[in-house]
């Protein structure tokens, strides 16, 4: 079984068989696609096929409806010839024409003569003949038909009488001078009555349409079941999107018909000429494309099996012929593990295969000279890196392949433990790893070395600092391995910091020293005006050179570590805290106000004044006086600057030391909490 398997996989890898698969997936894919496209053809004919159909129906419909309007304005016309004015007065021959008016009768719900008041003079419905006492004088109908002298059809509205919605048909009685003594009219009721169902052409019987008459406002006069007359059409969700097209395109009332959008539905509508009223129709898509889509299935399962047949035939002919191109595959992956000897178990055969075989047999030959000759020049190479006093490595694809002795004690991990392993895990942050890397690069591109230093990490956690030399084996093959030196620099790193930070900190308090001071003062002074506001505060302790007279230097220096402690601590984070020598120090107050520059100076005199020293059985103390310089526009340079805030100081001091004293034309100095001018 494993047998036929591994010739499965080996079948399923060649070239050959994949161009017939790709092929046989064209052919699938063309067989396919011509389907679908020409049942997509088919569903649009039908689709424009029915629209025209559906339109031409809705259109006849549309007519039909006409027609059937006119013969009820006729018939309403025929009658009121019968009609004279003393017939008005005259209950008893009023109503009995009316009860022998039995095709009248017909066409309408109700019927219904007024007099030129509007008051109703006979009313006929399904129960009979009667005299309601009614006016409709005040319905725009009736007024309109008396002063306009002409039939009309009414606007839907509620019926007094049965208070359902109705349409009133309407016909001026008049005498033989033209004046109107009356109105004869009829009413369709349209919850029982519907428009569409004495004779119109609604469609082919199909349960699934949807025909119905709105008014030229969209009000539904005949409806689906339910809904309620009056209702706007916007409430069909069938025709929804269709009457709001219409809507949106001006809603004229076109007899010659339109067809309108609708998602899953063919919409078509026309205007009846007259009442100006609207007939629509809809049918489902579905309904229509339901043979297509069933005839589409059966034709893609066909096309289907079809390309399997095609399919299992080709790759059995394929599997037959390919038989000594496995044989081939098999000896080709057994040929630089040394199981067979470099000419042994080739296959028999001719043509391409044999062709392929024999070139393989050179390829083997030639790579067991390659290795036995590698195998020399990696032990020598192997010689020498473990002599060399520096960390040696080469690396390929970001993998250990050889490393010195020296460089395995450099990092403590054994031989075994960095060979094949990612460079990675010897650097101390990833950070660092993926960093090195496009610099590296670059130096090789450019032609030289990489050069740099970086923090490494041994085994067992602890880091060092290291100096990285690398180079390409192959200058233009820069995937054929570097070859790096590494050297421990922890010490050589650790006295550069140390004098770097020297040069700029005081080496008894920790902080910052003049030439600091300096740079960040000419920095300030450069970016006026938006670095304003800021202050220079020059302090000097009073009482000071007494503790170094009497209780000797290191008191001094206690002292002054402790000075520098309190001052630090009454400070912002963002200010500069400078020792400039002796007993003097100095403050950088940036983005800071003058008033809070005096309040900060003010903290930081109390916190000296409060030091309490404890020494040889004595406590020590001092003071300090503080001068605060502010800059302006007008500081015309950094000495300006420290010149101003050294005359605030001696102001303080000449004031009686243990103050805060401002630079300013009206000099003031705060002691605790009183004020000297």
């Amino acid at each position: 079984m494993s047998r036929w398997r591994r010739r499965v996989g080996f079948a399923l890898g060649s070239i050959k068989l994949r161009v017939m698969l790709s092929a046989v997936a064209a052919m699938a894919l063309g067989v396919l696609l011509t389907a679908v496209m020409l049942v997509r053809q088919a569903e649009r004919d039908t689709l424009a096929n029915q629209r025209d159909r559906e339109l031409a129906e809705v259109v006849n419909t549309a007519s039909q409806l006409s027609q059937r309007v006119v013969e009820r304005q006729r018939a309403l016309r025929a009658s009121a010839g019968q009609f004279d004015a003393a017939m008005l007065v005259d209950n008893a021959r009023l109503q009995n024409l009316l009860d022998n008016k039995p095709l009248l009768r017909g066409l309408f719900t109700e019927v219904f003569i007024t007099s030129a008041d509007g008051s109703i003079r006979a009313y006929a419905d399904s129960q009979g003949v009667r005299v309601p006492n009614l006016d409709v004088s005040d319905r725009d109908y009736f007024r309109r038909t008396v002063q306009e002298r002409r039939p009309l059809i009414s606007e839907p509205l509620t019926s007094r009488i049965s208070a359902a919605p109705v349409i009133v048909f309407t016909h001026p009685l008049m005498d033989a001078s033209g004046a109107v003594f009356g109105v004869l009219a009829g009413t369709l009721q349209l919850a029982e009555h519907g428009l569409l169902e004495d004779g119109a052409n609604t469609g082919d019987g199909d349960p699934t349409a949807l025909t119905l008459v709105t008014d030229s406002r969209g009000r539904m006069l005949s409806h689906p079941p339910g809904r309620v007359p009056l209702q706007s059409l916007a409430s069909e969700p069938r025709m929804a999107e269709a009457f709001a097209h219409w809507l949106a395109s001006g809603g004229s009332v076109e007899p010659g018909g339109l067809t309108l959008p609708q998602p899953g539905e063919l919409v078509s509508a026309a205007g009846v000429a007259g009442p100006d009223w609207m007939v629509w129709h809809s049918m489902p898509e579905r309904e229509l494309l339901a043979p297509l889509h069933a005839a589409r299935r059966q034709a893609l399962g066909w096309a289907a099996a079809l390309v399997a047949l095609l399919s299992l035939a080709m790759l059995g002919m394929i599997w037959w012929l390919l038989r000594p191109l496995a044989q081939l595959a098999h000896r080709a992956q057994h040929l630089f593990d040394g199981t067979q000897e470099v000419h042994e178990g080739w296959p028999r055969a001719s043509g391409e295969i044999e062709r392929l075989s024999r070139v393989l047999r050179h390829v083997g030959a030639e790579r067991a000279q390659l290795e036995s000759f590698n195998a020399q020049v990696l032990k020598k190479l192997s010689s020498v890196m473990n002599a060399a006093p520096t960390g040696i490595a080469f690396t390929r694809s970001n993998r250990f392949e050889l490393v010195s002795a020296e460089l395995c004690r450099l990092f403590g991990r054994s031989e075994q433990e960095l060979l094949g392993q990612p460079t990675q895990i010897v650097y101390a942050s990833n950070e660092d790893f993926f960093a090195l890397g496009p610099q590296a690069v670059e130096a090789f591109r450019a032609g030289r070395a990489y050069v740099g230093e970086w923090q490494m990490l041994r085994a067992d956690g602890s880091s060092f600092w290291a100096e990285l030399r690398g180079r390409p084996v192959d200058e233009t093959d820069h995937g054929a391995g570097t070859i790096w030196s590494v050297v421990d620099i922890t010490e050589q790193v650790a006295a550069r910091e140390q004098l770097e930070w020297s040069a700029t900190h005081d080496a008894l308090t920790g902080l910052s020293n003049r030439k600091v001071l300096a740079h960040r003062l000419a920095r300030v002074l450069e970016s006026r005006p938006r670095s304003l506001p800021a202050e220079v505060v020059m302090i000097d302790l009073d009482h000071f050179k007494p503790i170094n007279d009497r209780a000797g230097h290191a008191a001094g220096d206690a002292m002054l570590k402790a000075v520098a402690a309190a001052i630090a601590a009454r400070v912002r984070a963002s200010d500069l805290v400078v020792r400039l020598g002796g007993d003097e120090f100095a403050l950088l107050l940036e983005r800071c106000t003058h008033e809070t520059a005096l309040r900060i100076a003010e903290n930081v005199r109390r916190a000296i004044t409060e030091i309490e020293l404890p020494w040889d059985r004595h406590t020590l103390r001092v003071g300090a006086s503080l001068g605060v310089a502010s800059l302006s526009a007008e500081t015309l340079s950094v000495e300006d600057w420290l010149a101003q805030a050294d005359a605030a100081c001696y102001a303080a001091k000449a004031a009686g030391r243990g103050a805060v004293q401002a630079h300013r034309p009206m000099l003031r100095v705060v002691a605790g909490d009183s004020t000297v001018a």
